[in-house]
């Protein structure tokens, strides 16, 4: 059988993506055959397949760090014909043939069932994004962070990891800071729970090694300047989550937060967390972490055919929220 794929090459230093048809023996190896029903379009995954961001580590190879779907076929005990799944990092649409495919083969380890409380495409709504911001509250729960330490700001909030965030934290009572540079979507972010929304700028942050603490805690997506500000400015043994690099992947800043208030500094990373923990996160967004708004996150829904005109959009910063691939469509 042949399926449609967005398969990404690497010619003469230049790469660039291709919708073409494939066959089930051309994709990397795997315990499992998926037929597709859902992937995400990630930051990561528009960098990819633009080369705007070195992030594929072989060529050629379907991109796409999520999917969902269902079971074509298993020598893996663990998942039959039928069974609902998804599988999201692990070095899928890096290393190993991704999503934004009609169909995938993986290894079994890299298999979760599909959660109570969700559907394949509430999954996908999620994908990295949700997993990402799930994991970072895990992080930050898992090191005390307390709804009395104060409120979290949440850089990059319109994104679809700061998005998810906010309606998360929301839904676990603490207060949340939405901080954003597109204040067209102020109401869009105080309806996922934003007890307050604004920019940078209004956040007045001092240029001093230790500020007056303001914040409990912080989940970033911007890095570089801004969060060494707002590492000057955390109240006492407050953590904050780094999780991306939108401004810069440089960190200035000194020990005095880290020695005078006990202040944490916890690194996420999803490509490469164990599959235990993984599978609980995905498990607990079923949950108490699910969002509550995940209709409205939901930006829009592309068909595979046409997820081309998604990648630049994204990285151009003219999207907010998820976008979701129908890979069936």
């Amino acid at each position: 059988m042949t399926f449609l794929a967005c398969r990404i090459y690497k010619q003469e230093n230049q790469v660039e993506h291709r919708l073409e048809q494939m066959d089930l023996d051309s994709l990397c190896t795997g315990d499992v055959v998926i037929k597709v029903h859902y992937s995400g379009v990630n930051y990561k995954d528009a960098l990819g397949a633009t080369g705007r961001g070195a992030i594929l580590k072989q060529f050629p190879l379907n991109g796409g760090i999520d999917l969902a779907g269902v079971v074509e076929s298993s020598s893996d005990s663990r998942f039959k014909v039928g069974d609902e799944v998804l599988v999201n990092g692990c070095g899928l649409g890096e290393s190993h043939d991704g999503g934004l495919a009609q169909m995938a083969r993986v290894p079994a380890d890299w298999v979760i069932p599909v959660p109570n409380g969700l559907t394949m495409q509430d999954c996908m709504i999620l994908g990295t994004a949700g997993f990402t911001a799930g994991l970072a509250i895990h992080r930050m729960q898992e090191n005390n962070q307390t709804h009395e330490k104060g409120p979290i700001v949440v850089t990059g909030a319109s994104g679809g990891v700061g998005s998810i965030a906010v309606d998360m934290l929301s839904n676990l009572g603490y207060e949340v800071i939405a901080v954003s540079g597109r204040r067209e979507f102020d109401d869009y972010l105080t309806n996922l729970g934003a007890n307050k929304v604004c920019s940078v700028e209004d956040l007045e942050l001092g240029q001093r090694p230790l500020e007056k603490g303001q914040f409990g805690g912080v989940i970033d997506n911007v890095g570089g300047d801004l969060l060494s500000q707002l590492i000057a400015h955390t109240n006492l043994w407050g953590n904050i989550a780094s999780i991306g690099l939108a401004s810069g992947h440089r960190l200035d800043t000194t020990v005095f937060p880290f020695i005078l208030r006990g202040v944490s500094v916890l690194g996420v990373s999803s490509t490469n967390c164990p599959m235990s923990l993984r599978t609980d996160i995905w498990n607990r967004m079923g949950g108490e972490l699910k969002p509550s708004h995940l209709q409205d996150i939901l930006t829009e829904v592309v068909p595979l055919s046409e997820v081309s005109r998604v990648f630049d959009a994204l990285l151009d910063r003219k999207l907010h929220g998820r976008i979701v691939v129908d890979c069936q469509a």
